[in-house]
């Protein structure tokens, strides 16, 4: 591939990692209207579902993206995750007009559309990260410059993720039991208006494979390596972390009968808004990952970030609910200075850490596979399905105990596994 053609090849693959993070980035904070809906009734398990259904996609599809990849290539396979992407969201739509007021096994019968919704769109967030990670990674030559450029491609996906809480946020200010899934319709014509204009651009834009033609032959079995086999469990736990932490503060500060104690009538727009803060924080990390990566390396960088991580979850967990601060928020009219909880701000500080983790253990997980590195990206994607599997966990844990912060515990556990991914796991050898 010429110099132009690598140039066009980057940027797309950065701008599809942003749609990933806009879509996985809907399921929150809609989540939130959906826990106050008659029939499920504050739970912030169910309420979490739509999360874990998007991420469940990722079991099923992990492998076949990976398949798809080698058979018809990165720009077939993005084509076919955007049209499927397409798709989910519009079946989302569709949950706010089919089912409503109807009810099945005594839960909202429209839930069950949305759900199906979120797992087809899951569907398509999986076979789009198996395409960029791998493509950037390999346009970068591997190594640190593979590193950078899929940080950067992380920085716009954050950007993507900042927005989407916050929009979504106040377009939806105060949820009662009378708010709609139709007050979030602009973010969906938003998003189905989106997939369609990058599909019809993308199939017009000339992109080849980085592989060259002498790799075809035989592939071999990623399973072979045993840093990648540790990694795929860091990504498991990783993805669980970086949607959990921010995910169950949303659910935590929005809820009016928690100790965070925020006004009713702002507290949704509040929390849209303090969750986006954590994913600006990780545009603002991968940025500045993406300016040192090709100077320090990823094992360096992961270490270093999950045992900060580890230290502030810890003291958001420990430090009482009464001791508050300020933050700069939406609040439904204008920006201002807004007390929350302490424990909110440490817990929004992780995200300027666990902004560099996905791209690190990727990095350090494929490193070495070569030819198996296609299959190994769908492998590694069938794990990301720890991204809805863990915030349920925590918040299961959170409605059994009647208190956020202990479910944090399985942050903190997650958070601890993935450092000594760093420091020991991710040496590269052969299982």
């Amino acid at each position: 591939m010429n110099k132009k053609g690598n140039l066009v090849a980057i940027i797309t693959m950065i701008f599809l990692f942003g749609m990933i993070s806009f879509v996985t980035n809907l399921a929150a904070p809609i989540g939130v209207i959906w826990k106050q809906q008659p029939g499920i009734d504050g739970s912030n398990a169910l309420g979490m579902m739509g999360n874990m259904m998007n991420f469940l996609a990722y079991l099923f599809m992990g492998i076949p993206a990976g398949k798809l990849l080698t058979r018809i290539g990165y720009k077939k396979t993005a084509l076919l995750a955007i049209a499927v992407g397409f798709l989910g969201v519009f079946i989302q739509f569709l949950s706010g007009i089919i089912g409503v007021g109807s009810t099945m096994a005594g839960l909202p019968a429209n839930w069950f559309i949305y759900l199906l919704g979120a797992f087809v769109a899951g569907f398509s967030v999986c076979i789009l990260n198996t395409v960029v990670n791998p493509m950037l990674n390999l346009l970068g030559g591997g190594g640190k410059k593979g590193n950078q450029l899929v940080q950067i491609g992380g920085t716009f996906n954050s950007l993507m993720g900042t927005i989407t809480p916050m929009f979504v946020g106040a377009l939806i200010g105060a949820v009662t039991k009378n708010t709609v899934i139709t007050d979030v319709n602009p973010v969906m014509y938003i998003a189905m208006g989106v997939f369609f204009l990058t599909f019809l651009i993308l199939a017009f834009i000339p992109i080849e494979n980085p592989q060259s033609a002498s790799q075809g032959g035989h592939v071999e079995s990623p399973w072979k390596y045993r840093h990648f086999v540790y990694g795929v469990i860091a990504i498991f736990l990783y993805v669980g972390v970086e949607v959990g932490i921010p995910g169950t503060l949303n659910f935590y500060l929005s809820d009016a009968e928690s100790e965070a104690g925020l006004d009713p009538k702002t507290a949704a727009t509040i929390a849209g808004f303090v969750a986006g803060t954590y994913w600006f924080l990780m545009l603002i990390g991968r940025f500045v990952s993406s300016l040192i990566s090709g100077a320090v390396s990823s094992r360096m960088q992961l270490g270093c970030v999950s045992a900060v991580a580890a230290a502030l979850v810890l003291a958001a967990m420990f430090v009482p609910a009464t001791v508050a601060t300020s933050m700069p928020v939406f609040t439904g009219s204008g920006f201002g200075m807004v007390q929350v909880p302490l424990s909110a701000l440490l817990l929004v500080l992780c995200g300027l850490c666990t902004s560099v983790m996905w791209g690190t253990i990727f990095n350090l997980a494929v490193e070495g596979l070569g030819s198996a590195t296609a299959l190994a990206s769908g492998a590694f994607m069938m794990m990301v399905v720890g991204g809805g599997i863990l915030p349920l966990l925590q918040n299961a844990i959170a409605d059994a105990a009647g208190d956020y912060m202990v479910s944090y515990w399985v942050v903190v556990i997650a958070i601890l596994y993935i450092l000594w991914y760093a420091v020991l796991g991710s040496k590269v050898k052969k299982a």
